[in-house]
């Protein structure tokens, strides 16, 4: 593939996974803080102080998709290994359905940034 292709085709990745880590930590933060205004104040169990953590790596990697590709599409991969793994713990049943609705738009922007970054690092 010729230099020119693969900037053209990186930039455009680079945005989608972008757009995508944003409207898939924006919903997740959502998600946590409508369920910490229904259970209320009180002790909090482990299964939501990890739920907690790993939206808070999730959020940390769509901030970090604006600077650093590969830091970010680490962090938003490890992101949706983290909500499989907690699904698999926690979850009840349907667990691929759960996984795919939450964890998959993690792990679809995390690639496309490394993809992107990939062929970035391939023009220069």
């Amino acid at each position: 593939m010729l230099e020119g292709q693969k900037y053209r085709i990186a930039r455009p990745l680079r945005w989608v996974g972008r757009i995508i880590a944003s409207i898939a930590a924006i919903w997740f933060v959502l998600v946590l803080i409508g369920s910490a205004i229904t259970e209320g104040v009180g002790p909090m169990p482990i299964e939501s102080g990890t739920l907690v953590l790993i939206g808070v790596v999730g959020l940390a990697g769509c901030i970090a998709s604006w600077w650093r590709d590969m830091t970010a599409g680490i962090l938003l991969v490890l992101t949706s290994i983290g909500l499989g793994v907690h699904i698999g713990c926690f979850a009840g049943h349907s667990h691929v359905l759960a996984w795919s609705i939450i964890g998959l738009p993690y792990l679809v922007a995390g690639v496309l940034l490394l993809y992107s970054r990939w062929l970035s690092k391939q023009v220069q």
